[in-house]
């Protein structure tokens, strides 16, 4: 198997534990307003399912491009308001400290491990929707070793439009099929595919939970499919 010259990695899911960070930190919220019948992990997936959406009006032109941080603030709200409690009555400084847990998302358990194995053979990179300050914040929190920030802030294109791979590449200098995106989502692998990247798949069964994935339909045949970013180094003999 041609080797790529660099990994451009999905960070949301992929790397982190996005819907366990986000409960742990909706908890204290719903507590405080006294709504047992909302679970943390049932908020989490709420607001994550107002992630694709917002993007769209986005990528469709409907609005100029903004960060995800703007993006994961207005979701906030509009995930508060279906639920029957008034942003206002939580206050904006609570609705900006929730915002930045998207900041403090933990590793899974391989990715450090991982990517500092792979780091030693290949220049590693985000490919990411999340903003700079978000990655930056996420980065020194946990301690994952990028040689690079780059993704959609970078790009000016939320993923899966094809630009945002594409720059990543030529921000790089180097050819798309010199380059693997790797990715535990098989719609971001597939978009990935059809600009010329090569693709890695990395299984992740618990972000949603245990459930499955709402991609599978995009599943193909990958490059390279594995359990772990351990597994990926051992593959690429990083």
């Amino acid at each position: 198997m041609r080797l790529p010259k660099a990994l451009a990695f999905d960070v949301l899911g992929t790397v982190v534990d996005w819907r366990s960070g986000i409960a742990r930190e909706a908890a204290p919220l719903l507590q405080k307003l006294g709504r047992s019948d909302i679970t943390p992990e049932a908020f989490a997936d709420g607001w994550r399912a107002r992630y694709q959406p917002a993007m769209a009006r986005v990528r469709s032109g409907e609005r100029p491009f903004v960060v995800l941080d703007t993006l994961h603030r207005e979701t906030l709200e509009e995930l508060l308001v279906s639920l029957g409690i008034e942003p206002a009555a939580v206050g904006d400084e609570r609705l900006h400290e929730l915002t930045l847990a998207w900041h403090r998302l933990d590793p899974w358990p391989d990715a450090v491990a991982g990517l500092t194995r792979l780091k030693q053979r290949f220049p590693i990179v985000t490919l990411s929707n999340g903003n700079i300050a978000l990655m930056l914040d996420m980065a020194r929190r946990a301690g994952l070793p990028w040689d690079a920030i780059l993704g959609a802030e970078v790009s000016g294109h939320y993923k899966p439009d094809p630009e945002a791979y594409l720059a990543t590449a030529r921000a790089l200098a180097i050819e798309p099929n010199e380059l693997c995106l790797v990715a535990a989502h098989h719609s971001d692998l597939s978009a990935a595919r059809a600009c010329g990247l090569l693709t890695a798949y990395v299984d992740r069964p618990m972000e949603y939970g245990g459930r499955p994935a709402p991609d599978l339909h995009f599943a193909q045949d990958w490059e390279w499919s594995m359990n772990s970013l351990i597994e990926l180094a051992d593959m690429l003999s990083a």
